[in-house]
């Protein structure tokens, strides 16, 4: 009766489709999925290295650089298509749901003079559901869950963004503070522990990276679950 439902047929089929997609990959034959993470525009590729975590559901696009156990999260989107490159840190995360992006390509120069260019440095959390659009990120940052990060703007390193917390255009957040609200206002000055937590959190958030690379096959893992259950019904019919 179970095998009847249309909750376990389409289990099965789902199934069935990933047992012939993994042969197919296993004989060379080339894959392709409605979704790509990473993207060519304009003929420059997003580079990341072996112990980057980019999530099946995330989009990278165009000139974007992440380096070594960064992680881009489910449904965030960081988006170079415009001719200005994004550097994600070392150990950084772009969490689920956040936007990068730069300024379009007919702004070659910020009121500031300098290139409209985004950059996060390392060790930087950005939170679920964050915008950071042409700024400055230094390392050891904490961004807080829906901040928004106005272009030409400059966080300093070992700072805290409390969620909700607006950096307008070309603002600066001073080293060592702790900011907040709709503009941001400076909050405190942070203590030696809370500047510890920024690097710890982002460590941990890399760890946690870790398993979902491990865990992660781009053919799916549903016909692993498959064997297992008929590995199962096999051995309670022959008990």
């Amino acid at each position: 009766e179970l095998s009847s439902t249309p909750s376990a047929k389409a289990f099965v089929g789902r199934a069935l489709r990933e047992t012939g997609a993994a042969l197919k990959q296993a004989s060379g034959a080339e894959i392709f999925t409605r979704h790509r993470p990473n993207m060519i525009f304009n003929g420059t590729k997003p580079f990341k290295t072996n112990d980057t975590f980019v999530a099946p559901s995330s989009s990278i696009i165009g000139d974007v650089t992440n380096w070594d156990e960064s992680s881009v999260w489910y449904g965030a989107v960081v988006r170079a298509d415009s001719g200005h490159p994004i550097t994600i840190g070392f150990s950084s995360n772009v969490q689920d749901r956040a936007v990068i992006n730069t300024l379009p390509a007919s702004v070659d120069t910020m009121q500031s003079g300098f290139p409209p260019i985004c950059h996060v440095g390392h060790y930087v959390s950005v939170g679920a559901g964050s915008v950071l659009v042409s700024c400055t990120v230094e390392d050891l940052v904490d961004i807080g869950e829906k901040c928004t990060i106005m272009e030409g703007a400059i966080v300093e390193s070992n700072t805290i963004l409390e969620p909700g917390t607006v950096v307008p255009a070309y603002a600066r957040i001073p080293s060592g503070q702790k900011w907040g609200g709709n503009p941001a206002k400076f909050v405190g000055n942070l203590t030696d522990q809370e500047k510890a937590d920024i690097k710890d959190k982002a460590e941990k958030i890399h760890l946690q990276a870790s398993e979902h690379l491990l865990e992660f096959l781009p053919i799916g893992s549903n016909y692993v679950h498959l064997e297992e259950l008929e590995q199962k019904g096999a051995g309670a019919t022959q008990g």
